[in-house]
């Protein structure tokens, strides 16, 4: 690792640990207030953080609402999936281990992840960059800020967990929530048009431009529904260009879904999120069945 990458990633894990405070105090400024540059009203997430205690899941709703009916969404009892409801325990079982993802993955205290929030990921979406101007926009600032929030799905209907785990200077964010079905299909219709509405922007937060990049990614066909996305922002991070590139990845299983993001200032994870998904699919079925979980994965063996 050369030193310009050592001293970048001191940089950004600082701004990462302190990333709930200089959210909390970019809201502060800008919340409410519609920007002139964009156009778009900034969504209260890190506001939300500070105002709403941890509790180890996502607790807001993302900005906006998905536009017109989800394409193709099931009416009836998912193919192949187990419809059992979703209890909390069950979701903290349903839950990955560092044995379920390729790498060297160290998994953190639930409390650290809970607050991991990449200040990175805020600021103003620049409406110029669109031919469907606030439409469009209105989108993109959403993708940013449930990014931000580990709200990607919306607000969990019932049962939710998380689980992070960290690697050099990437971290690994999953989670297992109980949904309104209809909503979590309307997420995941929204996250497909996402690499066609939202492929490359601007955001601008205190004076900063930041260069955002969505495209579309492959994951295993499991799951009732699936999405998946690669969301590279460029900017200046203490006077020094950096790039975050975190991989995206939401299955649907039933009225429940599994979210996974994972990177950093190293990039491609999505090896890791490939096998997040598989494994974390199978083990959210089987609880749903009553079964236990498989002990180790054999796609390692």
């Amino acid at each position: 690792m050369t030193r310009r990458t050592v001293r970048l990633a001191r940089v950004l894990s600082t701004a990462l640990t302190a990333g709930t405070l200089l959210a909390t105090a970019a809201c502060a400024q800008e919340g409410g207030r519609e920007s002139a540059a964009s156009g778009v009203s900034a969504s209260p997430a890190a506001a939300r953080q500070q105002t709403e205690s941890p509790t180890g899941s996502p607790t807001g709703s993302p900005t906006g609402s998905p536009t017109g009916s989800p394409t193709g969404s099931p009416t009836g009892s998912p193919t192949g999936s187990q419809t059992g409801t979703l209890s909390e325990s069950g979701a903290e079982t349903a839950l990955i281990t560092a044995a379920d993802i390729e790498d060297d993955w160290t998994q953190v205290k639930d409390t650290e992840a809970e607050n991991w929030h990449d200040s990175l990921l805020i600021g103003k979406v620049d409406v110029s960059d669109f031919l469907s101007a606030k439409t469009q926009a209105a989108d993109c600032q959403r993708l940013m800020d449930s990014l931000f929030g580990d709200d990607l799905l919306g607000r969990p209907s019932g049962a939710n967990a998380l689980r992070g785990f960290t690697q050099d200077d990437s971290r690994l964010l999953y989670q297992v929530a109980a949904y309104d079905r209809t909503d979590v299909q309307d997420s995941l219709d929204w996250m497909a048009k996402l690499p066609q509405e939202c492929d490359q922007f601007t955001m601008n937060e205190n004076g900063e431009e930041r260069t955002v990049q969505v495209t579309e990614t492959d994951v295993p066909s499991v799951g009732d529904a699936r999405e998946a996305l690669r969301v590279s922002v460029s900017g200046p991070v203490d006077g020094t260009d950096a790039t975050l590139t975190l991989d995206v990845a939401a299955v649907r299983v039933g009225d429940n879904a599994i979210t996974v993001t994972a990177g950093g200032l190293d990039g491609d994870e999505h090896d890791s999120v490939e096998s997040a998904v598989k494994l974390g699919t199978q083990r959210l079925q089987d609880v749903l069945a009553g079964k236990s979980p498989a002990a180790s994965p054999s796609q390692f063996d």
